[in-house]
């Protein structure tokens, strides 16, 4: 072997030349000096034993490699719309980060970031559920110990307090023409709003006064469903010191359906998210990164007929997705970091930027003009407008209903 051949292959650490061996230590394949790595196994060819110094110098050294592909990756997404998608599925992979890794990744830190800057957690402080009950003109609480007659004079003030409300609309109508005009809408649906209260208070001092005599008769009204059982569990608890379905099954005499616990579920997961709406806003923010991973193979579908003169597989679709959707991301970081610092609002314009990027890249990937590029443009953002908001409706009343 010549002395510049030799010299090339020496490398630092446990991969220097001297440490090399002639059989993989892990599956037996046979080796050459010249392998660093098994060809086999991928195990690298080392004899050395392992010193605390290999780990360090191993880590910074994986770190500075990817650094070079991200700061590529960040280089070519940034200032060749288009460009990336084309190398990647052409074969010029080494140079760039992995596509499917990189959009997980931005996608976690984006969410941490957004979920864990502390606003959303401020909600918990509301305190919505007591409020609700113990505050307004209308605040309404029953005591489980009251008897049926006061259970009725409750429900007697509440009455009078709506019809108070809403005469006082009425004056408001008769001594001021000008704003009467304006309120005259409220008729008919402060009547239906009033109907509907005294039914719901009436209904609630019912379930208050005999919960177990309320769901019997409940259980025998074949118009009863499942939300019906979701109403009679969320009063429960909220007013009533049950916390289990257990406890449920035994305070109340619950059927053990199927049907009748996931409605118990349903109901403590909702009230669990109206009490706590920050931390519910949170733990549906960080499922974010995963949806996107079966929100983004979906759209890409629609890609895939949009171009399907085109001779890209889905595969190639998926990855120009994949590339666009990390861009917007780092966009939309870039964008939270300068208002956190500068206390601005710049992510509308981080938006326009990525909605001019995203037409560049379509035309330089495509390879289409202006005009065709156009209407495709429009039409398949338009298509993601609404799985978007399909998805995130979905997710957020999933979230709802298992918090």
């Amino acid at each position: 072997m010549a002395e510049g051949e030799e010299k090339s292959l020496i490398t630092k650490g446990r991969y220097e030349l001297k440490f090399r061996g002639t059989k993989c230590l892990n599956c037996g394949h046979p080796l050459d000096m010249s392998d660093k790595y098994c060809p086999n196994c991928s195990q690298a060819n080392s004899t050395k034993k392992l010193v605390i110094r290999d780990f360090f110098d191993e880590f910074f050294s994986n770190l500075i490699n990817y650094d070079s592909k991200l700061l590529a990756t960040l280089y070519a997404m940034l200032v060749k719309p288009g460009t990336i998608t084309k190398d990647y599925i052409n074969g010029k992979r080494i140079s760039y980060t992995n596509p499917f890794r990189f959009l997980l990744t931005l996608a976690f830190l984006y969410f941490l970031m957004v979920s864990y800057g502390g606003a959303f957690l401020n909600l918990d402080d509301l305190k919505l559920d007591e409020k609700v009950r113990q505050t307004g003109p209308l605040s309404f609480s029953f005591d489980d110990n009251k008897t049926p007659e006061e259970i009725k004079n409750d429900s007697i003030k509440v009455e009078k307090e709506l019809d108070n409300l809403f005469s006082s609309l009425d004056s408001i109508k008769t001594n001021n023409p000008e704003i009467g005009e304006g309120i005259k809408g409220l008729d008919s649906l402060g009547y239906y709003i009033r109907q509907k209260e005294i039914e719901g208070k009436k209904e609630d001092s019912l379930m208050n006064a005999n919960p177990k005599a309320y769901y019997k008769n409940l259980k025998e009204n074949s118009d009863s469903d499942f939300y019906d059982n979701m109403e009679f569990f969320f009063t429960m608890l909220r007013k009533d010191s049950i916390s289990s379905y257990a406890d449920a099954k035994a305070k109340y005499n619950i059927d053990g359906s199927l049907k009748t616990k996931l409605a118990f579920n349903a109901s403590r997961s909702m009230l669990r998210a109206w009490r706590q709406p920050g931390s519910w806003l949170n733990d549906t923010i960080s499922k974010l990164p995963f949806v996107i991973f079966f929100f983004l193979p979906i759209f890409t579908i629609f890609i895939s007929v949009v171009y399907i003169r085109k001779k890209h597989t889905y595969t190639d679709h998926l990855i120009f997705s994949f590339h666009n959707q990390s861009l917007l991301f780092i966009l939309l970081i870039l964008s939270w970091i300068i208002d956190i610092i500068f206390d601005w609002s710049t992510s509308g314009l981080f938006l326009l930027i990525f909605g001019i990027y995203l037409f560049q890249a379509m035309r330089k990937f495509y390879g289409q003009g202006f005009f065709k590029t156009s209407i495709k443009y429009v039409f398949l953002n338009s298509v993601f407008t609404f799985l978007a908001i399909i998805t995130v409706l979905l997710l957020g009343i999933g979230s709802v209903f298992t918090y």
